[in-house]
């Protein structure tokens, strides 16, 4: 059998495998057109989830860039604190192509609708969104416009950091469903891309947790980062608990909501250590 162009690829640099992760989870999570590294393997094809994670929260932050940047500069334009945080997260939609969105509207939909397991798992492969969905589309971006808007008022331009922590420690978060819970449908693409190890997972919490700390000198004070940090933790564990309630198991739709709740958790939690 032939191997696969992963396995037989060799780095063709220093830190080579730590940047084909890299390049794998932005692909992968993003709309970005991240070319081909040296010596890497074939870029379109689906990362292996077994490994390629651990860089998830550098990918994270930089998948958040733009919408930092838009936030900044809609506010040094004085279009005011809505619109820049509205103009904000609409760049991250557009980057990541409503990837995460979609998860939660599906995930809405299915454990809102379904009476079973097996209905819910149904609703959540329909790609039309129910009344469930729109609804928690509506608030999430209602809670994190809103979220945002506030802490420019009470920390101006700090936010954009707190914007771009937030985005890679949400999705460290939503790593924790696909390393708790086994794949609802065994035979689904969850399943065959594989799942984080332990080991991928804990290289993934301390490379959160170490930008996490480089944000300090920035202007972040440590018991905010610590409700952000506690924020994404309690989403992470109530959103897998709900999954293993509902349907026995992970999906992508899952993680989609558990980074989408877990962001949310990580401005809410910012705001509660930043009082006006």
């Amino acid at each position: 059998m032939a191997q696969d162009a992963r396995d037989i690829a060799e780095p063709g640099f220093p830190g080579a495998r730590a940047a084909y992760d890299l390049a794998a989870c932005l692909r992968f999570y993003s709309r970005l057109p991240v070319p081909r590294l040296p010596g890497e393997g074939d870029p379109h094809g689906v990362p292996d989830f077994r490994t390629a994670p651990r860089m998830l929260p550098l990918a994270g932050l930089v998948l958040a860039l733009p919408s930092g940047l838009v936030l900044l500069g809609a506010w040094a334009l004085g279009l005011g604190p809505f619109l820049a945080a509205t103009l904000a997260v609409a760049a991250g939609v557009l980057v990541t192509g409503a990837l995460h969105e979609d998860g939660l509207a599906d995930v809405a939909d299915g454990f809102g609708g379904g009476a079973t397991r097996e209905c819910r798992l149904e609703i959540m492969r329909d790609s039309r969104i129910g009344a469930y969905g729109g609804v928690a589309l509506m608030l999430s971006l209602a809670l994190r416009i809103g979220a945002l808007a506030t802490l420019l008022d009470r920390i101006e331009a700090v936010a954009a950091v707190a914007l771009v922590l937030a985005a890679a420690l949400s999705r460290t978060a939503a790593l924790y469903p696909l390393v708790a819970l086994d794949p609802a449908r065994p035979g689904g693409a969850g399943a065959a891309v594989g799942r984080p190890s332990r080991r991928t997972f804990g290289i993934a919490v301390v490379l959160g947790l170490g930008l996490a700390g480089l944000s300090l000198p920035f202007g972040l004070p440590v018991a905010a980062l610590a409700l952000m940090v506690g924020g994404c933790a309690l989403a992470a564990w109530g959103v897998a608990g709900l999954a293993r309630r509902s349907i026995g198991g992970q999906t992508g739709d899952v993680v989609g909501a558990c980074q989408q709740l877990a962001e949310i958790a990580a401005l809410l939690g910012l705001l509660v250590a930043t009082p006006a």
